[in-house]
């Protein structure tokens, strides 16, 4: 992996100047600043189904995972065959160290229903920071009209959860450029997009959401919690390295 690293100063020229480009111009800057040091992670929602269309183009050697938490959909799970049966892309599972069944033996149950905020650091973002290990930047599919804390993000920041760059190309994106994108090039999908659910993460915590409402009501229905923690913006997030 390269050693590369940016200055706060490189970040916010950076920032700066790719604020205004297309979601392609900031993964061919990426894809050209970091090589090999250039990571990304996806959930396979419709965003980053988007941005692996791209990068199919752009760069497909470029190390695309997915946190296999153990929770996930069955429809999830099989969106990645569909995804290397289109580009050839695999996406690679990174899991937590313990199973499903040895979690919750160890701590009596599931602890989605009465500790979420725990059971994401444990099954996301502990597992997360072991696959950015070496890696001097990481693709997320963020918007910023999602959630506030995503409203807080830049096209290229620093991620001082993760100690390493992070590039959001889709962040200046809305939820019809995505599905414009999809329609009409025939990206590969959840199905479950169609059946209700805007947004879809781990099987309990996720449910259909209403029409014309918050695109993340569905996630952990019934509380107010939005974020599994990855892409919650700490307080020196602004600074460099």
């Amino acid at each position: 992996m390269t050693s590369l690293v940016m200055t706060a100063e490189e970040i916010a020229r950076a920032n700066a100047e790719l604020e205004s480009a297309s979601a392609e111009e900031v993964l061919r800057w990426a894809t050209t600043k970091f090589g090999r040091g250039l990571t990304m992670a996806t959930a396979f929602g419709a965003e980053g189904c988007c941005i692996i269309h791209m990068l199919a183009r752009i760069d497909p050697t470029v190390r695309i995972f997915n946190l296999d938490t153990g929770y996930q959909f069955d429809e999830t799970l099989h969106l990645r065959e569909r995804l290397l049966a289109r580009y050839g892309i695999a996406v690679e599972y990174v899991r937590p160290e313990l199973t499903v069944e040895e979690y919750e033996a160890e701590h009596g149950g599931p602890l989605y229903r009465i500790r979420p905020d725990q059971c994401c650091h444990d099954r996301k973002i502990l597992p997360l920071r072991r696959a950015v290990e070496g890696y001097t930047a990481w693709i997320s599919a963020i918007r910023k009209d999602q959630t506030e804390h995503r409203a807080k993000a830049g096209v290229v920041q620093w991620d001082a959860k993760f100690r390493l760059v992070k590039v959001n190309p889709l962040l200046n994106w809305t939820k019809s450029d995505v599905w414009r994108l999809i329609l009409d090039n025939d990206i590969p999908y959840n199905p479950l997009h169609d059946l209700g659910y805007p947004s879809i993460g781990c099987r309990p915590c996720t449910a259909p959401a209403g029409e014309g409402g918050d695109e993340r009501q569905g996630r952990w229905a019934g509380t107010t919690k939005k974020e599994c923690g990855l892409h919650v913006i700490e307080v020196n997030d602004g600074g460099g390295i």
